[in-house]
């Protein structure tokens, strides 16, 4: 039986807004000033800002690191670094649009001190991130377009 915490449902809004071009500004919190800044690579935007598929990568690899660095940290292994690289590829469908096909990640933390607990960290951490498994395994997506 899932608990109250567990069956609590959240939301998260981000808002974007075009400035010009294919520029967007992003901003995390309702009517907060833009934190982020959007844009399709040149020749069809400026390239002055990622674009949406570098966010999805840049997402999943920040997911992953904090779960490991969460478990690590209470863990009691001592984290002195850790840098994380991600690449998404981009494959064709069968109509000829690009898709994110696959992203892999890797992540290289230093450590120091006894490191005999990272091992289980390892078996748990991709479980505990909420955009890789929801990425992963697929999740729904409603679009609706408001003409204004």
């Amino acid at each position: 039986m899932a608990t109250e915490e567990q069956s609590e449902t959240m939301s998260v809004e981000v808002n974007l807004e075009l400035l010009e071009g294919y520029r967007f500004a992003v901003s995390f919190d309702p009517g907060a000033e833009p934190e982020l800044f959007m844009d399709e690579p040149v020749p069809l935007g400026d390239g002055n800002g990622p674009n949406a598929s570098r966010v999805l990568a840049s997402a999943v690899a920040n997911c992953l690191s904090a779960s490991l660095l969460f478990c690590l940290r209470k863990a009691r292994v001592d984290v002195k670094s850790l840098k994380t690289t991600a690449t998404a590829t981009l494959v064709r469908n069968e109509k000829g649009r690009l898709r994110v096909g696959s992203i892999k990640v890797s992540i290289d933390p230093e450590l120091e001190g006894d490191i005999s607990r990272l091992g289980r960290c390892l078996d748990l951490f991709e479980d505990f991130c909420v955009v890789t498994e929801s990425v992963r395994n697929g999740l729904p997506i409603e679009v609706e377009v408001r003409q204004r």
